[in-house]
């Protein structure tokens, strides 16, 4: 915790988030002309009241020939008229804009979320899950209120400022100069007053990122904590975070209070000195009763919105802070892009053939090459097993022929064609992974099951697990398929939640299966029921295991041997076993384990 707070980003600039998004969310401009001419009509309404003051009292009450009670109704009710026409225009105004930005929005989040799926691991690794969670949900969220409250107060202050001061001008030229004197060098000075703002509202939606990845780390990783005693730990760390965010939302707020304060002081400063000056030209006759008193209630339509403008423009920042934020999600480069529909090709039917032709790989942020000069063939149909020392580069291997990330050099081919021309969704229905720990979705097992193939029923994932000889164990469970996995699957043990990520890959039937030592996380006798059952699973299909047992390496074809980023054995494990090479201390080191 020690270590220095990354500065916020620099502030986006208005006229750049406008037009991006546009681009980003063409729903919220739909529709907007017609929305901006009921927002004309609500304003132009509102001058009605000062306008009927006025007539009331210099042609009603202190007309010519006395006090003219029809006319005083006649002006009333026109007025009423009004006021009504635009309490509806009103509602129509914020209707429209919170159904279009609604769309928008939607649209916004959806985009945002693919593109974070679209991320290769590694780029999602780089941030912590907590913050990326919190640009897809919190961060657009701020855009949200500030379009659907902040933008209606903002699109209404500025026509209602413009005819505050025409009308002013009508009443009395030189009230309105007093009043443009003390409020232009305000808003000529409205730049230089939001800066400190936006920084301070940067630095909330950055502060609010990393406390939620703190909080989701702690939640996700409570076992761990409180396995090692680590509670006080990272409720340290958690407390750091919530103090950071605390603090930095207390130095917005603070500069927000000092923005609206000087608002404030003007407005009651332009009101007193209006009244002093209206006086003076009354009593010169310059000016009548009711136009004086039409002014003091024009003066609230002008300052009205100066001060909502200020406390929108506020939000404003917030809300430029949460896009600037969201926007940049949306523009990190997907690393590994889907090819051009012109340049798509689909892999041929049958087992996958891999082969990798002077394949190097460095990971990003660091120089050193995991994997380099690799030149492998893996015959389609056959097992092979990847073995190396940790570090030595076998789950890199692992990525690349799954095409979770590619290659800085060489190529991997999957039956002769170029990785980097399938499509990202072709590929993954003939190529399937099966990770060390297998995730589970907050649902049933069928469901789990079923995500392996869409529109797979629940009578083919008891199937698939019947296949697998897994029939014993899905009778025992409390509901059957529709028993409840809870959240990451941890209503199970680890070992069932891999016997259900394994009926999953083989309901997807793949060309090519890729396994994380699958069966490291399963009992000894569920373990023997899984190798049965992978004998059945494996045949017809190319597979690769990464292997960390001895018993997974024996029973492959082909064996890969990693060493350093470099293969440096490939051959059947007895033959290995007798070459006196890396697989030889492998082996011997895996024997002596199990002596």
């Amino acid at each position: 915790m020690s270590a220095a707070a990354p500065a916020p980003p620099a502030p986006a600039k208005p006229r750049g988030v406008i037009a991006r998004a546009r681009e980003l969310a063409p729903e919220v401009a739909r529709g907007l002309r017609m929305t901006l001419v009921l927002a004309s009509i609500t304003t132009l309404g509102r001058i009605v009241v000062p306008v009927a003051v006025q007539q009331t009292v210099d042609t009603g009450i202190r007309g010519p020939g006395g006090p003219d009670v029809g006319r005083v109704e006649l002006v009333a009710g026109a007025a009423a008229v009004v006021v009504l026409v635009t309490a509806g225009t009103s509602w129509l105004v914020n209707y429209r804009l919170f159904r279009a930005t609604e769309a928008g929005l939607a649209s916004l989040r959806t985009r945002a979320f693919a593109h974070v799926h679209r991320l290769a691991v590694l780029t999602q690794g780089a941030e912590r899950r907590g913050s990326l969670v919190s640009r897809v949900t919190s961060d657009v969220d701020t855009i949200s209120t500030f379009l659907q409250t902040g933008m209606v107060v903002l699109v209404l202050a500025v026509g209602q400022l413009a005819l505050a001061t025409v009308l002013m001008f009508v009443y009395s030229w030189q009230l309105a100069l007093l009043v443009l004197a003390c409020f232009v060098p305000v808003i000529l000075l409205r730049h230089r007053l939001q800066r400190p703002v936006a920084r301070a509202y940067q630095g909330v939606r950055l502060r609010m990122g990393e406390l939620l990845g703190s909080v989701s780390e702690t939640v996700v990783g409570a076992d761990v904590i409180r396995a090692h005693a680590a509670s006080a730990r990272t409720w340290r760390a958690v407390d750091a975070a919530v103090e950071a965010h605390r603090q930095q939302a207390v130095k917005a707020q603070v500069a927000t209070a000092a923005t609206f304060s000087v608002g404030v002081f003007v407005s009651g400063l332009v009101l007193a000195l209006v009244v002093v000056a209206g006086t003076l030209l009354g009593i010169d006759g310059d000016i009548t009763l009711g136009r004086m008193l039409a002014f003091l209630f024009i003066i609230g339509l002008f300052v009205m919105p100066v001060q909502a403008a200020t406390e929108v423009l506020n939000e404003l920042q917030n809300a430029l802070a949460g896009w600037h934020r969201v926007v940049e999600l949306i523009d990190t480069p997907v690393v590994v892009p889907d090819p051009d529909e012109r340049d798509a090709l689909d892999l041929p039917p049958g087992p996958v053939e891999v082969r990798l032709e002077g394949v190097g790989y460095t990971y990003p942020g660091t120089s050193r090459q995991v994997l380099r000069g690799v030149d492998l063939h893996l015959p389609a149909g056959s097992r092979i097993a990847v073995v190396g020392e940790t570090g030595s580069g076998k789950t890199t291997l692992a990525r690349l022929v799954t095409r979770l990330v590619d290659p800085d050099a060489g190529r991997v081919l999957l039956s002769g064609v170029d990785a980097r021309r399938i499509r990202e969704v072709a590929l993954h229905r003939r190529v399937v992974t099966v990770p060390q720990e297998g995730f589970l979705f907050d649902t049933t097992v069928g469901e789990n099951v079923r995500t392996g193939r869409p529109g797979a029923t629940d009578d083919d994932a008891a199937a698939a697990l019947r296949e697998l000889g897994l029939g014993a164990w899905l009778d025992d469970l409390p509901d059957g398929l529709a028993t409840a996995v809870g959240q990451r699957g941890e209503r199970l043990s680890a070992g069932e939640r891999q016997l259900v990520a394994l009926a999953r890959a083989h309901l997807a039937d793949p060309d090519l299966l890729v396994l994380d030592e699958a069966t490291s996380s399963v009992d000894p006798a569920t373990e023997v029921r899984l190798q049965r059952a992978l004998e059945h699973v494996l045949s017809g299909r190319t597979s690769v295991a990464i292997a960390h047992r001895l018993s997974t390496a024996e029973a492959a074809d082909v064996v890969v041997v990693v060493d350093a980023g470099r293969v440096v054995e490939v051959g059947s494990a007895a033959e290995l076993a007798g070459a006196g090479g890396p697989y030889s201390r492998l082996h011997r080191a895996w024997t002596a384990q199990h002596v």
